[in-house]
């Protein structure tokens, strides 16, 4: 048994903390899940800015966004919900098996953001 499993057992959850687009079309990600026991991922704007910039696993989509005159913000946003909803729909199972006790996406939000409870 691989030891993220073991310890799964024990009741502790294995998250990885980083996401990119390249895990998630690649099903890098899914394996990371199905094989290696990850059952959540967290992510931030720094983490997605990285990810973003360092391939070109977002090219065609910024591409498309920017076509459409989307502002950067909103590119950013569009892309980021992109990759959150992709790696929500490969934890989903493991959301249903524990009851909704893991199985979690988690993101921070952007510090422009953190007085503005509305927003």
């Amino acid at each position: 048994m691989k030891p993220a499993f073991a310890v799964q057992e024990l009741g502790q959850s294995i998250w990885l903390d980083n996401i990119r687009r390249g895990q998630l079309v690649t099903d890098e990600f899914r394996r990371l899940v199905e094989e290696d026991g990850v059952t959540g991922v967290t992510s931030n704007p720094t983490i997605f800015e990285k990810a973003i910039t360092g391939s070109g696993d977002y090219d065609a989509g910024l591409r498309a966004l920017v076509g459409e005159g989307t502002d950067a913000l909103a590119i950013f946003d569009a892309l980021a919900a992109e990759d959150l909803r992709q790696a929500a729909d490969v934890l989903r199972p493991i959301y249903d098996r524990t009851e909704g006790r893991d199985g979690f996406v988690s993101v921070e939000v952007s510090p422009l953001l953190a007085t503005d409870t509305e927003a």
